[in-house]
């Protein structure tokens, strides 16, 4: 049986990173000490933010070698009660625009934008 589950992003800057989330959030880690922040989603999910030199140094850098931030490696979709409200929290707080919030054919009203490490962040209502 599963009990719950945490997805962690290896980011640049960890201080910014958490400053970025707590914005988009609206509030403060679960957990935050040198190399890991926490936020606590909803009961049994947890968005873990780790320098990607820490992650380097656990597992060795060949999977890690690029440095290319630019580039979309995973998405977060989050379901919010106000999708552009929480858009516009994320761009204000750096991240890049991607798409605006939509309708969307599998019936989520969706917005997308990327984050200062390039994972996008798909911000969503359900219908």
């Amino acid at each position: 049986m599963l009990k719950q589950g945490m997805t962690i992003l290896y980011v640049s800057d960890q201080e910014a990173s958490k400053a970025f989330y707590k914005e988009v959030f609206g509030f403060s880690p679960s957990m935050d000490v040198p190399g890991m922040t926490e936020f606590q989603l909803v009961e049994g999910l947890t968005l873990g933010l780790m320098p990607r030199a820490g992650i380097q140094a656990l597992i060795g850098k060949s999977c890690l070698e690029s440095e290319d931030l630019t580039s979309a490696k995973a998405e977060l979709y989050i379901t919010v009660d106000d999708a552009e409200t929480y858009l516009s929290r994320a761009i204000k707080a750096g991240a890049k625009p991607v798409l605006g919030v939509e309708a969307r054919d599998w019936g989520d009203r969706v917005g997308y934008c990327q984050d200062l490490d390039g994972y996008i962040i798909a911000l969503a209502e359900t219908q």
